[in-house]
Parts: C-alpha cells; sequence; structure tokens
C-alpha cells in the first residue's frame, strides 16, 4: 500500500505545516566519490517522495560540492510553491571556498545565500541553516544577519544546526527580546545509537518551541541491519571516509540491532522502518536520505509504523544512556523530596520542559 504522509506544525514559533518524513537530498548528486544519485535517480527519488504528500526538503551548500542544491534547483521548476525548501550554510562547497566564505560570519552567510538561490533557481529559501556552530561568530551577528536575510526577502525562517544547546537558547532569547526572526528549529543527530541530543537539546529545543529536524535516524545505515547479512553493497562505512557511519562497535550497538531486528520481525517490517519510527515517536521529523527509489519507498514506510508503547519501552531501555549531570542531582530522589516537601510524587508536571 503507498505510503500517505501527513502534516505536523514546525515548532511553535511558525505557521509551518510540514510532512512528518523530510527528504535529504545529501545523495543527490556523483561528487563525492560517486556515491550518490545522478538527475534520473535524483528525479524518481523526488516524484516520488512528493507523491507521498512530501513537501519538506533539506539540503545545503556543501553537499556533492554543490550539486545537491543545483539538481533541487531543476527539479522544483514549475512546483517551488509546493515545498518547505531548506538550506545551510557555514562549510565549503568546493576545494575554491576560502576562510572568508566559510564559518557563521555576517560576511559567510550573505555570500553562501546567494549563491545557493543561484543554484536552487529561486528567489528565496524558506528555511536557512546555520550547518555547524564555529565557536566564534557571536550570536547577535548569526541572529542580525538571519534578520536582515528575512526583511530583504531572501529567507523567511531560520535555524541552528550542530549548535550546543546553551547556544540555541541564547539565540533564541536574543532573537525574542530584540524582536528579530525567530529561532524556527534546530537540526540534530538523533537515532537508537546517538541518544545524547536528548540530554539538553531536544529538551531545550521543546521548552523554546522550536521545531526538531532529526538527521541520521538509521545510525548512517547501520540499524538496517544490512552489514550484519553481509549483503551490503550501498556501502556507507566505506563512502564519504565514513562520514556519518555509526559502527557497531560495542556491545550495546549490538544490543539494540538485535531488539531491532527482533521487534522488525514481530511487526513483520524492516529494522530500517522501526529505527525510523523510534525516532518520529520521540517527537523529531526524521530526515531520510536514500540514495535509489528502493531506498526511498522503505524508508517512507516507517510513516505507516506506529509502534506499541511496549516496543517503544524495549528500544528505550537497550538503547539508554547514563544519566548526566546535573540530571544525577536533579532526577535523585533525595533531591526531589527536598524540594517538594516530601510530595514529588504527588505533583501532576507537564511533559513539556520549562523554559
Amino acid at each position: 500500500m503507498a505510503t500517505t504522509l501527513r502534516y505536523k506544525p514546525f515548532g511553535t514559533r511558525t505557521g509551518l505545516r510540514v510532512s512528518e518524513l523530510v527528504l535529504g537530498t545529501a545523495n543527490f548528486g556523483t561528487a563525492w566519490g560517486g556515491h550518490g544519485a545522478d538527475p534520473d535517480e535524483a528525479r524518481r527519488i523526488f516524484d516520488a517522495y512528493a507523491d507521498a504528500g512530501g513537501n519538506f526538503l533539506d539540503t545545503a551548500n556543501g553537499y556533492q560540492e554543490g550539486q545537491s542544491e543545483a539538481f533541487l534547483g531543476d527539479l522544483l521548476t514549475g512546483r517551488r510553491d509546493e515545498f518547505v525548501l531548506s538550506t545551510k550554510f557555514a562549510v565549503k562547497t568546493d576545494a575554491s571556498s576560502g576562510i572568508l566564505v566559510t564559518g557563521n560570519s555576517r560576511q559567510a552567510m550573505v555570500s553562501s545565500v546567494e549563491a545557493s538561490l543561484r543554484r536552487l533557481k529561486t528567489d528565496r529559501i524558506d528555511l536557512f541553516w546555520a550547518h555547524v556552530s564555529d565557536g566564534v561568530t557571536p550570536l547577535e551577528e548569526i541572529v542580525r544577519g538571519f534578520d536582515d536575510l528575512t526583511r530583504a526577502g531572501k529567507i523567511l525562517y531560520a535555524g541552528l544546526s550542530n549548535f550546543p544547546a546553551w547556544r540555541v537558547a541564547r539565540a533564541a532569547t536574543i532573537a525574542e527580546l530584540r524582536g528579530a526572526v525567530p529561532i524556527a528549529g534546530i537540526q540534530v543527530e538523533h537515532s537508537l545509537v546517538q541518544r545524547a541530543t536528548e540530554q539538553e537539546l531536544i529538551p531545550a529545543a521543546q521548552a523554546l518551541g522550536l521545531g526538531v529536524v532529526a538527521y541520521s535516524p538509521l545510525g548512517g545505515g547501520v540499524l538496517t541491519g544490512k552489514y550484519r547479512s553481509g549483503e551490503a553493497t550501498d556501502r556507507r562505512d566505506e563512502a564519504w571516509a565514513g562520514a556519518g557511519f555509526q559502527p557497531e562497535n560495542s556491545p550495546q550497538r549490538t544490543a539494540i540491532i538485535d531488539t531491532l531486528i527482533d521487534i522488525a520481525s514481530e511487526a513483520g517490517v524492516t529494522p530500517g522502518e522501526v529505527a525510523i519510527a523510534w525516532v518520529a515517536a520521540k517527537g523529531a521529523l526524521p530526515i531520510i536520505g536514500p540514495r535509489t527509489l528502493a531506498q526511498l519507498e522503505t524508508n517512507l514506510a516507517a510513516a505507516s509504523l506506529a509502534l506499541a508503547a511496549e516496543q517503544v519501552a524495549r528500544l528505550d531501555e537497550v538503547s539508554a544512556l547514563p544519566l548526566a549531570y546535573p540530571y544525577t542531582v536533579l532526577e535523585d530522589p533525595r533531591i526531589l523530596d527536598l524540594i517538594t516537601g516530601g510530595k514529588f510524587d504527588r505533583i501532576d508536571v507537564s511533559a513539556t520542559p520549562v523554559a
């Protein structure tokens, strides 16, 4: 049965209605050593995603040395207003990109947005992400840069990708207090083999009303189980110098994949579908990044999978990380007793964190 995607509000600071699965296009192009989709396969993937109701596209200036954006520019011809188009700045596009066009500075931001608009063949970017925190550019400059681009009509919304939670919170607060374009969302790595995101970043986003987009929900492919069978021909562990691949390199990760395979067998689906559905069950919008139409179809099927609470609990338990400070203190029953006068078990608390 064909998958029909549903739509969700993107956080509480925008009126955007986006599809529950995001199409990541890092595989649109072949500049990264040939690991990617040629224009014909990219079109098949794009059309099938759109036919399923998908409307949220994710790319970046650096994906496939700009080919990803260029492919999307061609694919969007005549149907631009059917999609939320997001791209990023901060990293090199190709070997010619120098120090002044990389990082988070306003100079890099402006240079990158103009080049992306040309490759994408559009007059605006719907959601513009700072791809990676450079640790140098003040957040006041980033927020002001986003606001200037919004007022100029170059972008509509702004977001932060791969930023620490404290920088996200500060940027959102600066934007709010100055009446600038809000920080609309965060993009983070999140999967059963990368749950550190849940310690600070996801609670911060929930408390601040930001949308959460999760990349690598399959751990770079390890959560499909294909590396177990020895039948993998599309080897992400070997492509892109292994970037984004999470290996099965610990007893816990082995247990996670075992549990995934068991639950997939129970549900009559693939382990990858279970892995994507688990990320979605945590409230994020998973980015699927297929290289082939067959991969897209399997990824899309995850939207039709409703995991039982017991199955989510099993996956939560096997993939749990040790509690980190300060939560080792804040969730200690002795501390809870001290700060509630002994009545913490009788207090009804909202599931949404408080900022």
